[in-house]
């Protein structure tokens, strides 16, 4: 997809069509006011009649406007005056890119009022409108067998007006490297397990690895065994699939520095173990490697950019099943740390294959350890589908990927971790459980790996609540790849 900016003439641009603003008090934009006068006021009429109420997520394509050069206008609706804010703005962006892509228009300008600078300035314009385009055009990648949709016509789209071309132009090539990250998530937490196996997963990595110029190195489970990593083979046991463990690395400071690590959940189908989870539902656990894609599809977004950082990535990928050989409620594993683990829980396996990835990440000696999982049910069920749970030991870390999320509208919200919740962890036969009972449960999971971050600057994404969707919409949302994107961007310019 080819993107720029407009500036002036709007009427006059040689473009498939206009993507207009409307509030709901059926008052035009500013320049969408201006279209209006070149065709004698017909948009005017047309809201005047009531076609057109510019409520959010409404859109209405008007066709053979006179004066005009484009050959559609697109209306979005803006909501109120009194309420449009940036999340408004995103929100008429996104249904107009949605219905632009339903059609065989190829080229668009967008001209949407905008709220105040502070909210959306040039460079979050253009990163917003290249962003949200590449996530319209997204595609699944089923495997059904009947005639695929024909390809989006799309694929050209000018923003304006901007004060600052140069930054709205940075903004768009940020944008689109961020849709590109986000659908090689997407493209691996849609796929089923039985493709996307610990196996494939790796060979993926490979793949992105050599396309993006990373170093990557996969452990196969001898090489898991001589690290020893006893809480990720322990959740391992049960499968027939090996478990591998992949390291990424992005090196594109121009000085030697301590690395960013990111390390990512990669349990490709989470049965639940021998205490398996319900049924219902239980099909969505091939999304739980949605943390490992994230911090796949991260890398190849610095790698695109060439951001001057040094980051790693970590994913220790496995299949969680109750097989013959699998760990039972009771068994205590040794992890890579040498800290013992009794797992009173199969189904709290997320934290078992981390903790050993969380102690691994300390070769590197990094300046950060951020984790990304898909943990708990619980963080689901405090904070919903709307925010991630962030939580951490530093408090500078977990406020800058809040204020990340903030400005990449994939928001996080911080969940306390004092040491009364690590008191929930005490065992009797091993030096801590895997679980704490259903009290805080998504805390207590990150108390536990804070267990293996002593002396790491560290902070935990648990985005079990938002980086999939159920019912008629499910799939990956790419979830927080926005958010890990712009945390990088905002460490780069520093």
């Amino acid at each position: 997809m080819e993107f720029g900016v407009w500036s002036k003439g709007l009427a006059a641009l040689a473009v498939d069509c206009l993507v207009l603003g409307v509030f709901e008090e059926a008052e035009l934009g500013g320049e969408a006011g201006s279209v209006d006068a070149a065709c004698g006021g017909r948009l005017h009429k047309l809201l005047a009649r009531g076609d057109f109420l510019g409520r959010p997520g409404d859109t209405l394509l008007v066709g053979d406007l006179p004066g005009i050069a484009a050959a559609h206008v697109l209306l979005t609706g803006l909501g109120t005056k009194k309420q449009f804010q940036r999340k408004s703005w995103r929100r008429a962006w996104s249904a107009a890119a949605g219905a632009l892509v339903r059609t065989r228009i190829r080229s668009c300008a967008v001209a949407l009022d905008r709220p105040e600078a502070r909210q959306l300035d040039d460079y979050y314009l253009g990163r917003a409108v290249a962003e949200i385009a590449g996530g319209a055009r997204y595609r699944i990648n089923d495997l059904k067998t009947g005639k695929k949709p024909r390809p989006d016509a799309l694929e050209r789209v000018l923003v304006g007006p901007v004060r600052k071309a140069a930054a709205a132009a940075r903004g768009l090539a940020h944008g689109e490297a961020l849709a590109a990250a986000m659908t090689v998530q997407r493209d691996l937490a849609n796929l089923p397990g039985n493709v996307c196996t610990p196996r494939f997963l790796a060979e993926q990595a490979r793949a992105q690895a050599k396309r993006h110029g990373l170093r990557v190195r996969v452990l196969d489970e001898a090489a898991i065994r001589r690290e020893k990593m006893g809480c990720l083979l322990a959740v391992a046991q049960g499968s027939h699939e090996p478990p591998r463990f992949i390291v990424l690395e992005y090196q594109g400071a121009k000085k030697p520095q301590p690395p960013i690590v990111l390390v990512g959940k990669g349990v490709t189908f989470d049965s639940g173990g021998i205490s398996l989870k319900d049924p219902p539902g239980m099909d969505e656990m091939k999304f739980d490697m949605s943390g490992a894609a994230a911090v796949i599809a991260t890398l190849t977004f610095a790698a695109s950019l060439r951001l001057p950082l040094h980051l790693v990535g970590l994913a220790p990928a496995v299949e969680n099943m109750p097989g013959g050989k699998a760990v039972k409620p009771g068994d205590i594993a040794t992890s890579a740390s040498g800290q013992t683990v009794e797992i009173l829980n199969t189904d709290a396996e997320g934290r078992l294959i981390l903790c050993d990835a969380l102690h691994y990440a300390r070769r590197f000696r990094p300046a950060a350890v951020i984790d990304i999982a898909t943990l708990t049910g619980a963080c689901v069920i405090a904070l919903g589908h709307h925010h991630s749970g962030v939580m951490g030991n530093d408090e500078r870390l977990v406020r800058g990927l809040q204020e990340a999320g903030v400005r990449a509208d994939d928001r996080c919200w911080p969940l306390p971790l004092t040491e009364e919740y690590a008191d929930q962890l005490k065992s009797n036969f091993a030096d801590f459980a895997n679980v704490g009972g259903r009290d805080g449960g998504a805390i207590t999971a990150a108390a536990f790996l804070a267990k293996f971050t002593q002396g790491l600057k560290w902070a935990h994404l648990d985005i079990a609540g938002t980086a999939y969707q159920s019912g008629t919409a499910k799939g990956s949302t790419g979830r927080p790849t926005a958010l890990l994107a712009d945390f990088l961007l905002q460490h780069a310019a520093r």
